[in-house]
Formats: C-alpha cells, structure tokens, sequence
C-alpha cells in the first residue's frame, strides 16, 4: 500500500490539488465546502467514512459513509484510509482510492477534517492546500452549536473546549478565513482554489509547444 497519494497524471500534465479544510466543530466548514464545490467546476467534496450515527437530514453516501466500528477497525488494518481519527468519540476517516479515483478523473479534492486528520495529511502530502476557518467568536460559535438542536449541554461545552484546542492550531495552514458572513468566506475559500490552480507549476502550458 502506497504512504502517500500521488498527483494523477504525467509530469507534463496539470496536478490535481487536494484542499483540506479544517474548523471547530459548528464553524460551518462542511456547508461552506459543498457551497464551493457548487461554484468551481472540477472541484469535489469527497465523503468521509464515520462511525457516528447519522443526524435526521443526513443520507448515507452523501453527507458519510456510516459504518459501525468494527467495519471502520478493519479497513484501517487494511490500510484503506490515508488519513483517520477519533473525534468527539466517534471514528473518522478518508480513503485513499476514493481520492485517488477523483484525482484519476481529473477533479481536484475538498476534505472537511479536523486538525488531526489535517496534520496526518500534511506530512504525507505535503503539497495540499491546507485553510483554517475560525468563527469570529467563541460566543457566536456557542450559538451556532446550540441552534443545531443535536447536542446535550454537557457535548455543546465538550465541543466549546475541543474548538479553544484546536483554534491553537491555526498557524499550522496556509490560509485562515474568518467565518462571519457566509457568502464572504464562501468568495475567499474559492479566490484560494483558483488561485493555487493558477499557479505555474500547476498549469498544462503543453500547448505553447515551446
């Protein structure tokens, strides 16, 4: 089993990009992904492997892949995830031919994860496009958990320490968006994608034969 995902296609082709965006749980980073992959075409919001039970408006295949932990065990023995991690007491985790795959068919790749599935990506993909979304305060983000109406008092305080712990680690990305107003950080999350498309080393100039 390969340690690290390859950029798909040869050398005189464009690279495909994996973005990896992280955020304290109810910083909104899954809605603001799939609202990017909804404007830039080529872009793919890759579905992430859970043990956590499903949330009454979430399908299976389209927001996760639910599975018990036994099953999600096994396929870590196998090797199947290029990254994964226990969050909030549930396990998740991303395979690697689901982004091998996407890369193949020429799509570039948003992960949602948090700054542990992040910082495993980062070592074995050093290449990635790693944001931080960061809520414009720790109040607003206590609302936003609390409208979700899914959480007990005692998760809702849990998750507020867990997003202290994990704001900490926002020097470790390349790009920091502060998620106040939503179209805003959906307009700068998409200026970064195409930005780093646009980047030299990047770019298919096959055809300028020179």
């Amino acid at each position: 089993m390969r340690d690290r995902i390859r950029d798909m296609g040869d050398a005189s082709g464009p690279q495909r990009l994996l973005i990896v965006v992280s955020a304290p749980s109810g910083t909104g980073k899954t809605t603001l992904c799939e609202a990017v992959e909804a404007i830039l075409p080529d872009l793919v919001h890759s579905v992430s492997f859970t043990t956590r039970p499903p949330r009454s408006d979430e399908r299976d295949g389209e927001d996760y892949h639910f599975v018990d932990e036994t099953t999600f065990m096994q396929m870590v023995k196998k090797g199947e995830f290029v990254e994964w991690a226990l969050v909030h007491g549930h396990l998740y985790g991303t395979h690697r031919l689901a982004l091998e795959k996407h890369f193949a068919e020429g799509k570039d790749v948003i992960l949602d994860l948090d700054t542990q599935g992040a910082a495993q990506l980062q070592r074995i993909y050093p290449r990635g496009i790693f944001v931080f979304i960061i809520p414009p305060d720790l109040k607003m983000l206590e609302e936003r958990l609390r409208q979700r109406g899914t959480d007990s008092e005692e998760e809702i305080q849990r998750r507020l320490e867990k997003a202290r712990e994990e704001i900490k680690h926002y020097r470790e990305y390349a790009y920091v968006i502060v998620n106040d107003v939503f179209e805003k950080a959906v307009r700068e999350l998409s200026a970064i994608i195409v930005a780093e498309r646009c980047r030299s080393l990047r770019m298919d100039l096959s055809f300028l034969k020179l």
